[in-house]
């Protein structure tokens, strides 16, 4: 009865300082009527018959006090309060497009640049469970390697088995951003963004990146570019007679073109330069696009006073008929 109880006027509730002021009178009115006096002997009174009633003299005064406590209630008026919601999510569509060309496998991410890439983004596709998410893979060449699905399960295991070597070496950045966009361009989302990753310049394929960005921005595609990669020079594995010897190569990655890309199309661009650069880059993505959530709360009161009134009532009745009969005169 009495979860989720509001009270529509509150105010009342200080009436509940004339209850402590109303027994204290009750006391001194007692005090005064009833004194005491000191005899010697009451072998000479007739003493009156034993009864149960000068024990419940004071009932009145409890009934009383009770009475006017749930009469305070009644007044500041009782509500139930219900409430419940109807929420529609608009879950946005994000194609990560990545590079796996060979320059991917230098070890300046641990193990190395494709499987950080990979770890890092499948953390960031299970933390967006109302987003489809699509995936498309470049080197020499691009494709899709998982059309937009919100069937995460399923694109977290194609993601996993992405490895160099599946497709032409080479950087194609902007064919891999023109088929990202190609898989957006039908999408009817009011939010529509790329995840581009890379850790090179462009230099393979037929569409420049600045043209496929310019195709990005005409259809309404957000592009965050990251590059990927340390400052310098960075450890790269190569395959020898004598099996795997590491030689340093430098760190060559187009920022001034993935910076265009982003600028033109409203996104952002990020350097990562560690593990932890780079999930912080996908972190901060993760905030930048959020679902846009429509909540309407429906909310019902029902007026409880009845109860606390009719109590109130009862209570008062029941101190005015036995103050009047059965402990009238029991002052004993």
């Amino acid at each position: 009865m009495f979860k989720g109880m509001q009270f529509a006027q509150p105010g009342f509730f200080w009436l509940f300082l004339l209850i402590p002021v109303m027994v204290a009178w009750y006391i001194w009115r007692q005090r005064r009527l009833y004194g005491d006096m000191g005899v010697s002997t009451v072998k000479g009174f007739a003493l009156p018959a034993k009864t149960f009633l000068p024990m419940f003299r004071h009932t009145d005064i409890v009934l009383r006090s009770l009475g006017l406590a749930a009469l305070i209630v009644a007044m500041a008026r009782p509500q139930s309060s219900m409430s419940w919601q109807n929420s529609t999510t608009e879950g946005i569509d994000i194609i990560i497009a990545s590079d796996i060309s060979g320059s991917m496998l230098a070890e300046d991410f641990k193990p190395n640049r494709l499987e950080a890439g990979k770890a890092i983004a499948i953390d960031f596709i299970k933390n967006r469970p109302d987003d489809r998410i699509g995936l498309v893979i470049f080197s020499g060449e691009s494709f899709t390697q998982c059309p937009l699905t919100i069937d995460h399960d399923v694109l977290i295991n194609l993601y996993s088995d992405i490895k160099n070597g599946m497709i032409d070496d080479g950087t194609a950045i902007g064919m891999g951003l023109a088929t990202a966009v190609n898989r957006l361009k039908e999408s009817t989302s009011k939010s529509k963004v790329v995840i581009l990753l890379t850790d090179g310049s462009n230099n393979m394929g037929s569409i420049p990146p600045l043209t496929a960005a310019e195709i990005a921005k005409q259809f309404g595609v957000r592009v965050y570019t990251v590059g990927i990669g340390t400052k310098g020079m960075a450890p790269y594995p190569f395959t020898t007679p004598n099996g795997i010897v590491y030689q340093n190569v430098p760190v060559d990655i187009d920022e001034g073109t993935l910076t265009k890309i982003a600028e033109t199309t409203g996104g952002k661009y990020f350097r990562a330069t560690n593990n932890a650069a780079l999930k912080n880059i996908y972190d901060k993505i993760d905030k930048l696009e959020k679902a846009k959530i429509d909540v309407t709360e429906y909310r019902k009161k029902n007026e409880l006073f009845l109860p606390f009134a009719l109590i109130a009532l009862a209570l008062l009745a029941l101190e005015f008929v036995l103050r009047n009969t059965l402990f009238k005169g029991a002052t004993t």
